[in-house]
C-alpha cells in the first residue's frame, strides 16, 4: 500500500481571534506548536483504524516512535493485507502475499523521511530538524483559510503543508509519490490524553481510489528499540515444488517480447499467463468465474499508460506451473491483455509473488523457466552478478544510458528494450540528442497504448554489463509509470531476451550469460513505421507514424489486414507479423491486402530503417 498513514497531534486551540492575513514560517509553526501543548519527548503512539479503500474495509494500526518519527504500518481488508515501515534507517514493505522487502531505491527513502519528520514534529525544533522551510502564502481549503508551507527535510524531499489558519490544525499534505500526486487530508480532531489527534484521515493518489482511515482509539506507551521498526525477517510460505523437487523447469513462449507459461488455478485449466518481474499475481474475470474464486472489492490499477483499470480482489487455494505451486494467496482480479493486443487470449500474470519465492532462470534461448528453491540456487555459471534494491515490488539496478548514470527497473513484462522516463528525456535533451527518431505506440499494458519517441542509443550498461545499440523508447507519458522522475529506464524483455536471466530476490542479485549468437531481431525496430493489434478476422492498423513508409504507402489507421505478402492474417499469428516487420532488411517491400470502406486493396510498403 503505497501513501502516507501520517497524523498530527494538536491540543484545543486556544485563541479565536480572527488571524492575520500574512503570517510567516516562525509564525505558522509556533501557533502550531503551543496549540499542542506538553508532549513526550519520547515513547510510541498506537493508533487502530478502521479503514475503507477498493471497495474493502477493515482495521489498520500504526505504532509509532514519537521521538523519530519511526513507524510500523498495517492493514487487514478481508482478503488482501499488508504494511510498511522505518526504522530511521531502510523503509521497506509487505506485500499482499506476505512478503517483506527492504525499499531502497526511487523515492522510497525520502517519501519514508518525510513521513518520519512529521511524525516527530521536528519542524518545531529551533534547527527546524534542519530541515528548509518557505512560507507560500494564505489559501483557502476546503472554503477556509489556511497557511501554505513547503518543507525540505534533510534526506526527504519537498512536500507541502496547509495549517488552518484559524485553529492551527494540520488539514492537508502534499508530495509526489512514484508518479502519483498525493494528498493527505485530515479532519475530526478529538482530544486524546491531553492532545488533539485527527480521527478521520483521507489518503488520495489522484486515481479515484482513496483511502480513508477513521481513528478507533489511540495508545501512549513507553519506547520501543528501533530495531522494533526494521522489516520482519520471516520468510513467506505460500510456495513450494511438489515431489520434494529442489528445482523444477517448464517451457514457455516468447509472443511479443512477453514471457508466456501454462498454468492452472485450483486445479482448473491449463491457462495463458504473463510471467512478469515485477508485477502481482493477476488472474482474469472469466478464469475467476471458472475457478470458482470468490471477488470482493473494487480497486484501481494502473501501468505504462495514462489510463487506469478496476480491479477485484480474492484468494486462490493453488496456482501451479508444473510442479511448482503457489498457495493460498491473494490475486488481482482485473482484465491483463485484450485478444487484440497480442493475438492471444491472456488469462493471468504471475510475478513478485513467484520470484519472492524461488529463483528464477529465464532461458530465452532455450525458451525454458527454472524455478529454484533458493538454498539450493547454485549461481556457478549463471553469467555476470548484477546488484539490485527493490523499489516498490520491481528490481531496480544502477548503470547508464549511453554516458549517463541512470536507474533502471527490471520488467520482464515489457515488450520493450527501454523505455526512458519522461521527465529524464526532457531534463536530458535525449529527442535532441539521438537523431534520427520517430514517434510510435511501443507497448500496450493495463494504462493502455504508450506513445514514445523511438532513437537508437549507442549502449545500455546494467551493472558492469554492457549492452551495444539499444533502441529506446523515449517516453512522452504524463502519467503513468513512465512519468515517474524517480528512475531514469524501464528495461523490458526486449533487452533482456539477449541473455540467460537469473533472479535471486533472496540475495537482491540479477545475473546475465549472453545468447550466443543473439537473437536475429535484437536491437531491431519495425520498419513499416505502423502499429497493428489484432481483429477477429486478422490485423487491424492502430496507429501510423507521420512520414513513415507505411504513411507513405497509404496505409491509415483502422485499415484491416486481411494478407502480407499473400499469407492470410491470423489472430493468433499477431507476433510472428510484428516481428517480421522488424526482421526483413531495409529496401524489402511487403504488400499488405487490406478492406477499407467495404473496398480491397493491395498496398505496397517499402521498409526502411526509422532509427
Amino acid at each position: 500500500m503505497i501513501g502516507s498513514l501520517a497524523f498530527l497531534m494538536i491540543a484545543a486551540p486556544a485563541a479565536t481571534a480572527a488571524a492575520p492575513e500574512t503570517s510567516s514560517v516562525e509564525d505558522v509553526l509556533a501557533a502550531n506548536h503551543a496549540a499542542v501543548g506538553k508532549m513526550p519527548p519520547k515513547g510510541t503512539l498506537k493508533l487502530a483504524y478502521t479503514l475503507e479503500a477498493s471497495g474493502l474495509a477493515g482495521p489498520a494500526q500504526r505504532v509509532q516512535d514519537l521521538a523519530t518519527g519511526a513507524f510500523v504500518d498495517t492493514y487487514e481488508a478481508k482478503v488482501i493485507s499488508g504494511g510498511n515501515g522505518y526504522d530511521g534507517r531502510i523503509p521497506w514493505q509487505t506485500d499482499v502475499s506476505g512478503v517483506s522487502t527492504d525499499q531502497e531505491e526511487g523515492d522510497r527513502i525520502p517519501v519514508a523521511v518525510n513521513e518520519a519528520y512529521r511524525n516527530a514534529n521536528l519542524w518545531w525544533r529551533s534547527d527546524r530538524g534542519g530541515a528548509t522551510i518557505a512560507y507560500i502564502g494564505r489559501e483557502k481549503v476546503d472554503g477556509s483559510p489556511a497557511d501554505h508551507i513547503a518543507v525540505t527535510p534533510p534526506g526527504g524531499h519537498r512536500f507541502e503543508a496547509w495549517f488552518d489558519s484559524s485553529s492551527h490544525m494540520l488539514v492537508r499534505t502534499a508530495e509526489p509519490q512514484q508518479f502519483f500526486k498525493t494528498q493527505t487530508l485530515y479532519g475530526d480532531y478529538r482530544r486524546v490524553g491531553g492532545v488533539m489527534i485527527a480521527h478521520r484521515r483521507t489518503v488520495d493518489f489522484g486515481t479515484g481510489d482513496p483511502k480513508k482511515y477513521v481513528l478507533k482509539s489511540a495508545v501512549f506507551g513507553p519506547a520501543r528499540p528501533l530495531s522494533a521498526y526494521s522489516r520482519p525477517k520471516a520468510a513467506p510460505g505460500g510456495g513450494e515444488i511438489a515431489g520434494g523437487l529442489k528445482s523444477a523447469t517448464v517451457p514457455f513462449r516468447l509472443l511479443n517480447n512477453h514471457v508466456y507459461v501454462e498454468a492452472t488455478v485450483n486445479g482448473k485449466g491449463p491457462y495463458t499467463f504473463i510471467v512478469d518481474t515485477g508485477g502481482h499475481t493477476l488472474i482474469s474475470p472469466r478464469v475467476a468465474r471458472e475457478a470458482g474464486l470468490n471477488v470482493v472489492g473494487a480497486g484501481v490499477t494502473s501501468g505504462a499508460g495514462e489510463k487506469t483499470e478496476t480491479t477485484g480482489f480474492a484468494r486462490y487455494r493453488e496456482i501451479a506451473l508444473g510442479p511448482v505451486k503457489l498457495m493460498d494467496q491473494p490475486a488481482f482480479i482485473t482484465k491483463i491483455y485484450e485478444p487484440a493486443i497480442e493475438g492471444i487470449t491472456v488469462d493471468g500474470m504471475v510475478g513478485f509473488e513467484l520470484f519472492a519465492r524461488f529463483a528464477v532462470e529465464v532461458d530465452y534461448g532455450a525458451k525454458t523457466m527454472t524455478m529454484t528453491d533458493f538454498a539450493s540456487f547454485d549461481p556457478k555459471g549463471a553469467g555476470t552478478a548484477v546488484p539490485f534494491k527493490f523499489y516498490d515490488h520491481l528490481p531496480a539496478v544502477r548503470g547508464l544510458i549511453d554516458d549517463m548514470p541512470a536507474r533502471f527497473d527490471i520488467d520482464s513484462g515489457s515488450r520493450s528494450e527501454i523505455d526512458i522516463t519522461s521527465p529524464f528525456v526532457a531534463k536530458m535533451g535525449l529527442r535532441e540528442r539521438y537523431r534520427p527518431g520517430i514517434s510510435a505506440i511501443t507497448g500496450w499494458g493495463v494504462g493502455g497504448a504508450s506513445l514514445s519517441y523511438v532513437v537508437r542509443v549507442p549502449s545500455i550498461t546494467l551493472g558492469s554489463v554492457k549492452v551495444p545499440s539499444v533502441v529506446a523508447s523515449l517516453s512522452e507519458s504524463k502519467a503513468g509509470s513512465f512519468s515517474d522522475p524517480n528512475y531514469e529506464g524501464n528495461i523490458g524483455s526486449g533487452l533482456l531476451k539477449r541473455f540467460v536471466v537469473s533472479f535471486d530476490y533472496s540475495r537482491k542479485i540479477m545475473y546475465l550469460k549472453p545468447l550466443d549468437p543473439p537473437p536475429a531481431d535484437a536491437g531491431a525496430f519495425d520498419r513499416s513505421g505502423m502499429w497493428i493489434n489484432a481483429s477477429n478476422t486478422g490485423f487491424v492498423v492502430e496507429q501510423v507514424s507521420p512520414g513513415g513508409p507505411a504513411d507513405q504507402a497509404g496505409l491509415a489507421k483502422g485499415d484491416a489486414i486481411e494478407a502480407i505478402n499473400g499469407k492470410a492474417a491470423r489472430p493468433e499469428e499477431l507476433s510472428d507479423a510484428r516481428t517480421l516487420l522488424k526482421s526483413l532488411p531495409a529496401g524489402s517491400t511487403v504488400d499488405f491486402s487490406i478492406r477499407r470502406g467495404g473496398v480491397d486493396h493491395v498496398v505496397r510498403v517499402t521498409l526502411r530503417d526509422l532509427i
